[in-house]
């Protein structure tokens, strides 16, 4: 499952951030913001058009991020007990 996929308010673990081509420069700043394998993320809210951006959160930061650019990152969803221990 990608982050764009997420229900608001679920949690996830981020597995991994695809790359769409060498040198992706998308793919390295979400990497360089924390989303690195074994992150916790949020879908705090999305947007009013579209269901865009989407706003997560990563530990104490929340980013607004477009679809195309949450649909790289892949993740594991939470169960509502494990996102809050």
């Amino acid at each position: 499952m990608t982050l764009s996929d997420l229900a608001l308010y679920d949690s996830a673990l981020v597995e991994s951030v695809q790359e769409l081509h060498a040198n992706d420069a998308i793919a390295r700043r979400l990497k360089e913001l924390g989303f690195v394998k074994g992150e916790e993320v949020r879908l705090v809210a999305r947007g009013p058009v579209g269901a865009e951006p989407l706003l997560v959160q990563v530990g104490f930061t929340r980013f607004a991020l477009r679809r195309s650019e949450a649909a790289r990152i892949v993740v594991t969803a939470l169960k509502a007990q494990e996102a809050r221990a």
